[in-house]
């Protein structure tokens, strides 16, 4: 397999040259997504050709179509032409694509601000930077320099004050702050990630992901190439980050992403490259995690797996991981009040290669962003059982990598 340092020299981060692997040809091949006609004469002039914005972050399932964004990579080829637009019906799981919002490269990930007025997108490319988009008109409110190489994680902090972001090829992690109109101001800080030395097989650091712990006192940055996941404490009057804690995986696990449990006292660690799931300890008071021993992703081993994003239910009952290269979604029992997890079975993806997966925001729905097939599943939820259902055909989506349900 090509290396990181070589696909970076290409342009590509690690992350992108895994997901193209056998992939080129289905990403050709699926279609874009359908959209309405646009109005040229009452079109926004922000370069989205979409109907008016939807409303704020809705909680319930309200009437009527709810807001959906895709991410995509727009320097591939059957790549996207920026952020893509659509909407669901809650009841049903159908995905209507609306257009296209142009003018952000590589909009490989996406996150919302808290109070739903701003989008904001990681611009995975060799200058990193993220860019943040005004949801009542579409307006693109500008980019800043993420200091790093091929970001591809964001989050915004429970205050609404700082964007999170994780640089994956430079293997560092950065702070943005946000002000009042949710526009990005120059970055407050970087943190590159130098101890301890990569893990077998790995070129240096990569951060993978950068999210705030449940109490919100810590921040923690996931990193793959050294098999670490640090946490730092955020000045959230400054914006500048101190490390006080690292957990390390055992060696070759490859760390790609944390989910906590809503308890607070334990989280969910997705490994990579050796293809299992740990449970965490968390400690607020210090915020050290402790990673426990590795356990089955619940691939069946007759294909190279990658094992992508593990999710958990509000309630805290079930969990969910997203396994590509198996191409299914195992089904965890939640057990012990979160220090327990068991593994329930799978279920085939219905698509191929599941980047990213997110839950609908009452939770009755969960997306999958399936990269090599170009398009995005959905499934109904069973809030008893935990099982999952898939809601009809998957949704056309050029190399989506990322599905934001709101």
């Amino acid at each position: 397999m090509t290396s990181g340092a070589e696909a970076s020299r290409e342009g590509w981060s690690r992350r992108r040259f895994i997901g193209a692997l056998g992939g080129a040809a289905a990403v050709v091949a699926v279609p874009a997504p359908a959209s309405a006609p646009a109005d040229p004469e009452s079109a926004p002039p922000t370069g989205s050709t979409t109907a008016p914005a939807p409303s704020a972050h809705r909680t319930g399932k309200a009437a009527g179509p709810h807001p959906l964004y895709l991410g995509t990579y727009t320097s591939v080829d059957g790549g996207g032409k920026g952020i893509g637009l659509a909407t669901y019906d809650a009841a049903t799981g159908r995905i209507t694509g609306t257009g296209t919002l142009t003018g952000v490269p590589d909009p490989s990930f996406l996150a919302l601000h808290p109070d739903g007025r701003t989008l904001y997108a990681v611009d995975e490319q060799t200058a990193g930077a993220v860019t943040a988009v005004r949801l009542a008109d579409r307006k693109v409110l500008g980019a800043r320099s993420t200091g790093g190489a091929g970001p591809c994680h964001l989050s915004v902090h429970p205050s609404g004050r700082w964007l999170l972001s994780a640089n994956y090829t430079s293997g560092s992690v950065a702070v943005h702050p946000i002000d009042t109109s949710g526009a990005l101001g120059e970055r407050t800080a970087l943190a590159k990630h130098s101890t301890p030395q990569p893990g077998p097989g790995q070129d240096g650091p990569h951060a993978h992901q950068f999210v705030t712990s449940p109490d919100g006192g810590h921040v923690l940055a996931v990193d793959l190439g050294t098999d670490t996941v640090y946490t730092y404490r955020l000045d959230t009057m400054k914006g500048t980050l101190t490390e006080v804690s690292q957990a390390h995986t055992r060696a070759g696990a490859g760390p790609r992403s944390l989910t906590f449990h809503p308890g607070g006292r334990y989280a969910y660690l997705a490994n990579e490259v050796d293809d299992t799931i740990a449970v965490c300890t968390y400690d607020p008071a210090t915020g050290a995690l402790s990673i426990g021993a590795p356990q089955p992703s619940g691939s069946t081993g007759s294909t190279t797996n990658y094992p992508a994003q593990i999710l958990v239910t509000s309630n805290g009952a079930y969990a969910y991981l997203a396994n590509r290269g198996d191409n299914t979604l195992a089904r965890y029992a939640v057990e012990a009040d979160g220090a327990r997890l068991r593994l329930l079975g799978t279920v085939p993806m219905s698509g191929d290669f599941p980047r990213q997966i997110a839950f609908s925001p009452d939770g009755t729905l969960l997306f999958t962003a399936n990269q090599k097939s170009s398009t995005v599943s959905v499934f109904h939820v069973d809030a008893t059982s935990g099982e999952l259902r898939l809601a009809g055909t998957p949704f056309a989506s050029p190399v989506a990598v990322c599905a934001l349900p709101l």
